[in-house]
Formats: C-alpha cells, structure tokens, sequence
C-alpha cells in the first residue's frame, strides 16, 4: 500500500487537503485525532500518561486536554516524554488501520508533527501544506477562539517552517491567494500515476 503524508503547521489547512482527497476515494488517517482517542482509551498510554502527569491529568475518565496542555508545552522535558509515549502508540495503530484499507488506491497519514515523530520516515512520499504565518494565526485564533499569544506558544513547539520545505517530497500553498483546490487534484493524479 503506498503511503502518504501530510504535514503542515497549525492552521496550514492539513485537514481541507485531506477532506479532499476523502471526496476521491483515498482513506486518511488523522495522527492528532487517533491520539486523543488513544490517550483515552489505551489503558497502557493512560497509565504511562498518569505516571508523568499525575492523577489530574484525568478529569472523570477523560484526558484534561487543558491540564495535560499546560503542562507539557511548559516543559521541553515533559513534552519529549510524553511524546515517546504517545508517538509509538499511534504508529502501531496506525499501522493495523492500515492493513484494513486494502479498497483505498492510496493511505494518507495526516500529522501535524510527521517529521517531528518520525513518522515521516516510514512513508513513500511527504506533502507540506504551507501558509504564512500570519495566516495560520488568524485562522487558529478563529478557528479555536484563542489569543495570537496561545498560538504562537503552540507553533513555537512545531519544527520550523522552512524546514519542512526541506523534508518534503511535494509542497501545496495554501495561502489564499492561489486556487488549492486545482493542486490537491493535480497532487492526486500524480500519486495515482507513481503507484
């Protein structure tokens, strides 16, 4: 099965690339999502993640995103721990989801850390959704009703920019200025045709 990911930085518009290429037929698999849903579910992760953060990192069951947000993007150390926590729990699911999509011509990981975990590694082709960054800080602040302030702390913990130009097979602009819509269907015929 050839794989694909899709990375950009928050507010990039990852996930109106990858709703695209839902609509054509491609299964994706959204990392950040499969996470949440991990953390809240694998009694492993959720143990480790107690074990790190305390008790109160569970709020009657449930992931304190808010809590867990606060602790780990205050502390590099903390965030790299639960990082290698949580990065290998979702390759492996990420892996099993893939043996199921056998109907799919091609699988999309999207993550907005694909280089970051590594997870960009194990797949055949790299795409980075790019946008300015003062776009992508509107759009979050809209989006998530936060401050510039909560958003800049939040793309200060994500790998530059320009870098993931760098490590990427394929770059889309999604800077409202050029028609994306035209570039994901050309970006998809393109695929199809390598594999």
């Amino acid at each position: 099965m050839f794989q694909v990911g899709i990375t950009g930085g928050i507010g990039s518009g990852k996930s109106l690339v990858c709703n695209v290429l839902e609509k054509l037929g491609v299964s994706v698999y959204y990392a950040d999502r499969e996470a949440g849903r991990l953390m809240n579910n694998d009694p492993e992760l959720i143990n480790g993640i107690r074990d790190l953060l305390g008790l109160k990192a569970y709020k009657n069951g449930t992931l304190d995103r808010v809590y867990v947000a606060e602790k780990i993007f205050s502390n590099r150390e903390l965030l790299s721990d639960m990082n290698n926590m949580v990065h290998p729990a979702v390759r492996k699911d990420y892996t099993c989801w893939v043996e199921s999509r056998m109907e799919s011509p091609y699988v999309v990981e999207e993550a907005a850390i694909l280089f970051e975990s590594g997870a960009g590694d194990f797949l055949d082709w790299t795409v980075l959704v790019y946008a300015p960054e003062d776009i992508r800080i509107r759009r979050v602040m809209q989006r998530d009703r936060v401050d510039e302030e909560s958003v800049r702390r939040r793309m200060a913990h994500q790998m530059d920019e320009e870098k993931k130009r760098e490590l990427a097979d394929e770059v889309i602009m999604n800077d409202e200025k050029q028609l994306i819509l035209p570039r994901i269907i050309e970006m998809h015929r393109t695929i199809l045709k390598r594999i």
